[in-house]
Formats: structure tokens, sequence, C-alpha cells
């Protein structure tokens, strides 16, 4: 059949566009329930209805495009919320985030990863030995936490293996409390400073977090590993963020997976120097526009104690790295 024998019945009409106007109304959910999520696995979150002890399990709504969920957020959740087996909710919303404990991805210093939001205290857990304590963590950790407006507290395990007085000094001048626990031995200290709050872990692989966590929730079961004597390095056993609570509930803890570097390059210079307060009062004196790391610093001569200069050299290095991870 030729072009000029078809038929007009033969000939596909493609449908007229509708002309109904677009609409800029988005789906209201201020009905919707709210639930906080403890814990995310690939793509999957759990979720807890606030003021139950019902869990949901959720998915995120294509409505909320890239904007992540972590552990910690308190979200607003549709459709099935009943909690049973093989059931699936959607989180359509993430309110307003009070804080957010964020790293610089060590090999990309532009692109930035959320930990957790929404948190009281963070709990920086150190060994006393095996591996060794390094002030660099400490100081990264500190640095967010006063950035965020969360109070920190530092966690030194295996103290039986090590006196970690010496090395705790240099923030004895700080407003920072610190706890010294022994393997197996009383969490009672511990227990008081988690009473009330939402802590989260923040460590190295290999200093006892999931430890911690086993011994503190009975149905935790978190796995535990071993330091590597040859590097010194402890290997991940957790694998993702998850909140449990307290066995008395009293409050909660977040473990977290052991963390090899913490950039900082997402935290403005201002606020990185607002960290280490003991330097305020001579930062005063420093010429205008000073870089904290030139001749003419009034840091040279007016910061002369031993913890001091330590915790000086690690802020001249947080100022001058271009990625600064730990």
């Amino acid at each position: 059949m030729t072009a000029r024998e078809l038929d007009e019945d033969d000939v596909r009409i493609r449908p007229k566009r509708s002309s109904r106007p677009r609409t800029k109304d988005r789906p209201d959910y201020s009905e919707a329930i709210l639930a906080r999520i403890i814990a995310v696995d690939r793509g999957r979150s759990a979720a807890l209805i606030e003021g139950t002890d019902v869990i949901l399990t959720a998915m995120k709504a294509r409505e909320l495009g890239k904007k992540s969920v972590v552990v910690g957020d308190i979200v607003r959740i549709v459709g099935d919320i009943s909690g049973k087996l093989d059931t699936l909710a959607r989180i359509v919303a993430v309110e307003p985030r009070r804080n957010e404990l964020t790293r610089t991805v060590e090999d990309d210093a532009g692109m930035e990863r959320m930990i957790v939001s929404n948190v009281d205290q963070i709990g920086i857990v150190l060994a006393a030995a095996n591996p060794e304590p390094r002030h660099g963590f400490i100081d990264r950790a500190l640095v967010v936490a006063f950035d965020q407006r969360i109070t920190p507290l530092i966690i030194m395990t295996k103290c039986d293996l090590g006196d970690p007085s010496e090395f705790l000094s240099a923030y004895k001048d700080l407003d920072v409390e610190s706890i010294q626990i022994q393997r197996g031995g009383d969490l009672t200290p511990l227990r008081q400073h988690l009473a009330g709050k939402r802590t989260v872990l923040l460590g190295h692989s290999g200093v006892g977090k999931s430890t911690l966590v086993n011994a503190l929730v009975d149905s935790a079961n978190r796995a535990t590993g071993v330091v590597n004597d040859v590097t010194g390095r402890g290997r991940h056993t957790s694998s993702s963020a998850i909140a449990l609570e307290l066995n008395d509930r009293s409050g909660w803890i977040i473990d977290t997976p052991g963390v090899r570097s913490f950039g900082l390059a997402h935290v403005q210079r201002d606020r990185v120097i607002g960290a280490f307060s003991e330097f305020a009062a001579a930062i005063e004196h420093c010429p205008r526009n000073c870089s904290h790391d030139e001749e003419e610093c009034a840091l040279n001569t007016m910061i002369t104690d031993p913890n001091s200069l330590a915790r000086l050299v690690n802020l001249r290095g947080l100022l001058r790295e271009g990625k600064l991870n730990s």
C-alpha cells in the first residue's frame, strides 16, 4: 500500500496533551505520624513511632529526592504503620534537625557524610593502649561537638593496660568531662553520664565501642573485633549506625562504625578556632587577619604550657591542611 492509498482510519493520531494546568500544590503530610529513625540499612529504615514501642520498616519516598535519612532523624511516615512482619511504610518528610554529626570523606574533601542527627552527647571513645590514643582525633571530634552544640564526653577504655592521666591532662582546662574504664570494670559512672541523653559513640575501630554497647544493652549482640598487632588498627565490626535503648530505659546510645578518618573541611575556619577556647585570650592580641601560623602570632609567645602547646600544634595542623583527616 502506498502512502497515497492510506485511509484516514489507518493514520495514528497522537492524543492531545491535557490543557489542565499543572498544580504546584504538594501533598499535605501534616497528619502523618512522627517516628524516630533508629537504624538505616540498604535503603530501608527502622523507625520507632514516637511515644510507643512500635518499630516500623520504612523506605524513603521518591519526593524526598536526594535528601538523606540518618539515624536520629525525626520523620513523618504514612502507609502501613502496624509494624507487622513484611509490612513497609513510607517516609515522606524529615523534620528540621536540631544538630548534625557530619564528617568530610577522606578521598573527597568536598563531600560530606552525615553520621547521625538530633543527639545530646558525643561519647569520644579511645583506648588507653592497643590502639594508642591520639589527640588529633579528640580535637576533631571536639570541633564538631562545639560547632553543633553537642556535649562531648571522653571515654577511655582498656585503662587496665595503661594510665591515660597524662594523655587526658591536655584537656584539663576545657569544660570536657572524661571517664576511665577498665575491661570488665564497673560501668556505673558511664551509665550516670548516659542517663536521660541520646549519646552517639564515636571512635576508631578496636577501641571497644561495641564491647561497651553489649555491656549496656543486653539485646545488642554487636560484633567485636581485635586490633592488628602489625598496623595497630582495629577491624571494622559495625557496618552501620544503630540506636539502642539502655537496659534501664534511661537513655539511648548510638553505635557507629569505626572511623579511620574524620575530615573537617566542611567546618568554617572560625568555628574550628572557636573549639580551642583556651586560646581565646591570647588570640585577642594577634595582629589583624592573623593566620595563627605566622611569626607575629601572639600564640607563639603567650602559650607555654606543654599540654597547650600540643593542642596548638593540632590547631595549626587543622588550619593548614587542605583535607582535614585524622
